[in-house]
């Protein structure tokens, strides 16, 4: 099966289509930020500042630099990450998102002293905005709607931006993914979004709902750097309760948007012949899919895996653990643990590479809101961040705590 061959090439391949892709949209955008495109034109929707989603160009952009070493690239790169700056002191928790996958690599291996200094200015004003009372960074105001909320969607790159800055970002950065991950665990499937009351109490969000494709990505995504960063054996637990069930046989490789919970498979584009796990139960409405979730997903699993790795044998770290996975039919023991988490991670990126990736680059069928139908069968900008992101680490041209 392609999907679990030891030739590569067809990684090498797909980043190459996406880098070509990433030239054609910054041709496009020019000083703007994409935000979604239509799957039938290509034509980006757009936005001045970037929104949540403005770190996930600057970070694709310092990609293509990385494997390009054009200094026109890295220009480029540098250029679009000093945009990011207004949204330094704006109230919004996804500011997480915004500086540190918009810095990571800019900071990092670009080696850019301004990129760093944006870092810095936003981790600051990040653990100022920390509500010590609520154990978190609230969800804010700058997007408007309730502010003190606690979402799921929250807790990547805040995590490491905090904890990268101070012994107060790492206290802080612990203190908002446990708050999370005790809201969401609270329910089954994960309930992404909750309200803090005058009391002191929490109320369920019915939006997004329980079984959005994003929730259990975002909270696998979270623990891997809170694990990397805080080194925090505890946070174990919740990472083997979210990512043991995705390695049990059926579990759709790209989950519907609504219900990535859903025991069985996808179906597949027009074209291409059922293959197990990828049909629809009988009956079962053809809803969008999800890729930008698959894609988190992969990387996420590809972070846990070098961190189950580092564990070693006999340690009670890691996804694996002696007599905690044979219920998944995978592995018991941490080495088969980060080889199965690998292989889930392979074949996601595969499945996205050869089915929803167009020669010329882009990522199709990534569902923005499905609740609103806005952008429901879309390339989004941090679908291909992350479908790139994902390639890199499988093909070595980054490290899985670079980004």
């Amino acid at each position: 099966m392609p999907e679990a061959a030891d030739d590569m090439r067809w990684a090498d391949r797909a980043l190459a289509s996406v880098w070509e892709r990433v030239r054609v949209t910054a041709d496009q955008v020019g000083p703007r930020f994409p935000l979604y495109a239509e799957p039938g034109t290509g034509v980006w929707k757009s936005t001045s500042k970037g929104s949540w989603t403005g770190g996930f160009w600057a970070g694709l952009l310092w990609l293509r630099a990385l494997a390009s070493g054009a200094p026109r690239d890295r220009a480029a790169a540098a250029e679009c990450t000093g945009r990011l700056a207004y949204w330094a002191d704006q109230d919004t928790a996804t500011r997480g998102l915004i500086f540190w996958y918009g810095t990571a690599l800019a900071a990092g291996p670009g080696g850019s002293g301004a990129a760093a200094q944006l870092r810095e200015q936003a981790a600051r004003a990040c653990l100022a905005a920390y509500d010590s009372e609520r154990g978190l960074v609230p969800w804010g105001a700058a997007f408007g709607g309730p502010r003190m909320l606690a979402r799921a969607d929250a807790v990547p790159g805040l995590v490491p931006l905090l904890a990268g800055w101070s012994d107060a970002g790492r206290a802080a950065a612990y203190g908002h993914l446990t708050r999370q991950l005790e809201l969401s665990l609270a329910e089954h499937p994960p309930r992404p979004a909750w309200a803090a009351a005058k009391d002191g109490s929490w109320t369920a969000c019915p939006e997004p709902a329980p079984g959005w494709s994003r929730t259990v990505p975002w909270l696998l995504l979270g623990l891997a750097d809170g694990v990397h960063w805080l080194g925090a054996d505890g946070l174990w637990a919740a990472a083997e309760q979210l990512a043991a069930p995705r390695l049990v046989a059926g579990v759709p490789l790209v989950p519907d948007a609504q219900d990535g919970n859903a025991p069985e498979g996808n179906a597949p584009q027009a074209g291409n012949a059922p293959q197990a796990g990828n049909a629809r139960p009988h009956g079962h409405d053809a809803g969008p899919l999800d890729t930008s979730a698959a894609a988190i997903e992969a990387v996420a699993l590809l972070k846990l895996a070098a961190l189950t790795r580092t564990a070693g044998p006999g340690s009670t770290a890691g996804i694996g653990r002696p007599g905690r996975m044979e219920r998944t039919g995978e592995a018991a023991g941490t080495a088969d643990g980060a080889d199965a988490l690998t292989r889930r991670a392979r074949r996601i990126l595969y499945r996205l590479c050869s089915r929803h990736l167009t020669a010329g680059g882009a990522l199709t069928a990534g569902c923005y809101d499905a609740g609103r139908g806005l952008a429901p069968r879309h390339e989004l900008v941090w679908g291909d961040f992350f479908l790139a992101s994902g390639l890199a680490l499988l093909t070595g041209l980054t490290k899985p705590f670079t980004t």
